[in-house]
């Protein structure tokens, strides 16, 4: 009976640096973004009558993202009493307050504008994918919401940093009500609207 010789020994696999978070993608060079202009102020009157089911009348809304205020300027036939306010990352938010689309102009990440419990609503639209820093965004949103108040997401399926199964175990762990469905897995954008308690 012959000996099978011992196999030689095996060198340990190298240890991989953790994976880096994808960068977020320009809002210029996003496919869903770019194709959401094209249908422009339609597709934002359409969201804002749906969301005029589920939210009352609210005194203050911020629109983080805004640019130059397109979704301000839709909702107010919905919301003709709402203040709206905005943020957006770059100076494109000054000219939405010089046309009086929003009331307050913010340039920045919402993070740094230390807004805490001044808002009934805050809404990211497809804002989360461009950020730099989602989970801090998303953080400073909930923030910025008042008791009571809601939250409204956009997500691209695609370019989102969340899925959004994620985001809405992250909403019901920060003491949020969701009012939307679970996400459903065909279809490209998903929206989320959560009621902070």
């Amino acid at each position: 009976m012959s000996t099978v010789p011992p196999l030689p020994a095996v060198p340990p696999m190298p240890t991989l640096p953790p994976a880096l978070p994808a960068p977020p993608v320009p809002r210029a060079e996003c496919a869903w973004c770019a194709s959401a202009l094209l249908t422009g102020r339609r597709r934002l009157r359409a969201l804002a009558r749906r969301l005029s089911r589920l939210v009352t009348e609210p005194e203050s809304w911020l629109d983080v993202g805004t640019g130059d205020g397109a979704f301000p300027d839709a909702a107010r036939e919905f919301f003709p009493y709402t203040s709206f306010d905005g943020v957006d990352p770059g100076p494109r938010v000054l000219e939405a307050r010089a046309a009086e689309r929003v009331e307050e102009a913010y340039v920045g990440p919402l993070a740094a504008t230390g807004l805490t419990a001044r808002y009934d609503v805050v809404s990211l639209l497809h804002h989360l994918e461009h950020s730099a820093d989602p989970r801090r965004e998303l953080t400073a949103a909930l923030t910025a919401l008042r008791p009571g108040g809601h939250l409204v997401l956009e997500l691209h399926a695609r370019n989102s940093p969340f899925r959004p199964a994620d985001v809405h175990r992250d909403l019901h762990d920060r003491d949020c009500t969701l009012l939307t469905a679970r996400p459903r897995p065909w279809a490209p954008a998903h929206r989320v609207v959560a009621r902070k308690n």
